[in-house]
């Protein structure tokens, strides 16, 4: 009989990245039209984006918070229009 027997034990991290940037829209654009436009220009901001996220650092844990709820996501972006107490998910 084997004095010994082999566990596995295994381990689940999670960490996070968060990355801003700041950009100008124009001014006739409605808020409620902002994240539409930001949709429809992606080009405009995405290279941006993500190389902000690539300097980013790892930070541990689910990063929910600041309007950041989505929990279940693997990615979340949105927008907050600065002054103006109003954003929502892109």
């Amino acid at each position: 009989m084997k004095k010994e027997r082999l566990v596995t034990i295994s381990s689940r991290t999670i960490y996070h990245k968060y990355a801003t940037i700041s950009i100008p829209i124009p001014n006739e654009i409605k808020k409620e039209d902002v994240g539409e436009w930001l949709f429809e220009n992606e080009g405009k901001w995405i290279d941006d984006m993500e190389q902000a996220n690539v300097e980013s650092i790892l930070d541990f844990g689910f990063g929910l918070g600041d309007g950041m709820n989505e929990k279940d996501s693997e990615h979340e972006m949105r927008y907050d229009i600065e002054g103006e107490n109003y954003g929502g998910h892109i």
